[in-house]
């Protein structure tokens, strides 16, 4: 199972960014969640809010946040990404100018965030990019039905809000429910409330194809060699018993 850790881009810096990809790659993490900045990041967490909006007053210009991308992947050459990304976003960015530096750069995972202009998932598809879905724990119908017609993976809630399906309460149950109800043969990568090792394993043993972490991990970015043996944790978490 994959370890997925998630990086603020531009928060604290552009420069620190850099770092801390470094140190995720050495601390053995398997794939960057980098995400582009947004204006309106209404779906994050209040702390994530504060961090994008922090990159945001240091630098706006998101050329800026490619050209970082491109020297990590250039300092780090086996580093995988994921690029996670508001249609907001895209949209100031330009759709083919986004689609042309995922191609560039030999991406094409893209969490896309939101549902509001169905032309921008329409464009990255077509244009070969792999655009994920996002399940929430309590399995509205309406998430299912997006998730179906993804060409990317599924990126399922990974702990409960206080709101729980009458029947499939537990995450082994859900992604049971999803693969052999719904046919869903996307991979499923499992991310939010997942903050421990032990969480991490619960997400492996749940069948999931990969464990996203974030808050946990950001908050040692000051301390990185407690944050690289942080990470080796996690990632043995992933291992087969």
């Amino acid at each position: 199972m994959n370890l997925i850790l998630y990086m603020s881009l531009g928060s604290p810096s552009l420069e620190k960014s850099i770092v801390t990809a470094k140190n995720y790659i050495e601390g053995g993490c398997d794939i960057i969640e980098a995400d582009f900045p947004a204006k309106d990041p209404y779906l994050d967490s209040p702390y994530i809010q504060s961090r994008m909006a922090e990159a945001l007053r240091k630098c706006p210009d998101y050329d800026e946040y490619m050209k970082t991308i491109e020297i990590i992947k250039t300092q780090n050459p086996t580093a995988r990404f994921f690029y996670l990304i508001y249609e907001r976003t895209i949209l100031e960015i330009g759709i083919q100018k986004f689609i042309d530096f995922c191609h560039k750069n030999n991406q094409l995972d893209v969490i896309l965030v939101g549902t509001e202009f169905p032309h921008v998932r329409d464009s990255l598809v077509k244009a070969g990019l792999l655009a994920s879905a996002f399940i929430r724990y309590h399995l509205p119908e309406e998430d299912i039905e997006v998730a179906k017609r993804a060409n990317g993976f599924i990126y399922l809630q990974a702990s409960p809000a206080g709101i729980l399906h009458p029947k499939y309460q537990t995450l082994k149950d859900i992604i049971r429910h999803l693969r052999e109800d719904h046919g869903l043969k996307n991979r499923i990568n499992c991310g939010i409330g997942v903050s421990s090792p032990d969480y991490v394993k619960l997400v492996r043993d749940a069948g999931a194809d990969g464990a996203f972490v974030g808050a946990i991990v950001l908050h040692l970015h000051e301390k990185p060699e407690e944050m690289k043996k942080l990470i080796r944790q996690l990632k043995t978490a992933t291992l087969p018993d």
